[in-house]
């Protein structure tokens, strides 16, 4: 199990670090939740049946965590809203975002803030087909749905953020150039 455990952390540990990474936004989140994904193969491996690929299996697991996690957040974060008095203390996350981190080119980054406003289950498509390169087959299987599912849901995204991103430009005031979304 333990070579098996290794040359699964070797192929895809950094895939999955980044799929958790922009889903969550928080590089110390992502890590966390990355070993909840080991932990839970590790219970899980005996039970994996190769139905499907060993990469779709661990990013479904992944899904499911980082929606576990949104979950829970949720409930947090509806907490603090309640309890925190906003008229007296100022919140300030010195953090950088991950495009400030890791994208130096503009449209990239404004396309990666665009992903904040689509559904969390069209930023999963969106990651998985173009970040991870999954094909449509491989993203249904790890999402669990059709493959029908996957191809409406990032039609959807895709048009969402193309026109997310022609309203920012259009803001910004450079709507000389038409924004390109490839499918």
């Amino acid at each position: 199990m333990n070579t098996v455990f290794q040359e699964l952390y070797d192929k895809y540990h950094q895939d999955l670090f980044q799929f958790l990474f922009y889903m969550v936004r928080n590089r110390e989140q992502a890590e966390d939740l990355v070993q909840e994904v080991y932990i839970k193969v590790l219970k899980a491996y005996e039970r994996f049946e190769g139905k499907s690929s060993e990469k779709t299996w661990l990013f479904s697991i992944a899904r499911h965590v980082a929606i576990d996690h949104f979950r829970k957040q949720k409930g947090w974060k509806q907490r603090l809203m309640e309890t925190f008095d906003w008229n007296t203390q100022q919140v300030k996350d010195n953090q950088p975002l991950p495009e400030e981190i890791t994208l130096q080119n503009e449209e990239i980054k404004q396309m990666y803030y665009c992903l904040d406003h689509v559904t969390v289950d069209q930023r999963a498509v969106i990651l998985l087909r173009y970040m991870q390169s999954l094909s449509i087959t491989e993203t249904a299987e790890a999402l669990g749905w059709t493959e029908s599912k996957v191809k409406t849901t990032q039609h959807r995204a895709l048009k969402q953020l193309k026109a997310y991103m022609e309203e920012q430009r259009a803001k910004e005031g450079s709507t000389d150039e038409k924004i390109r979304v490839e499918r």
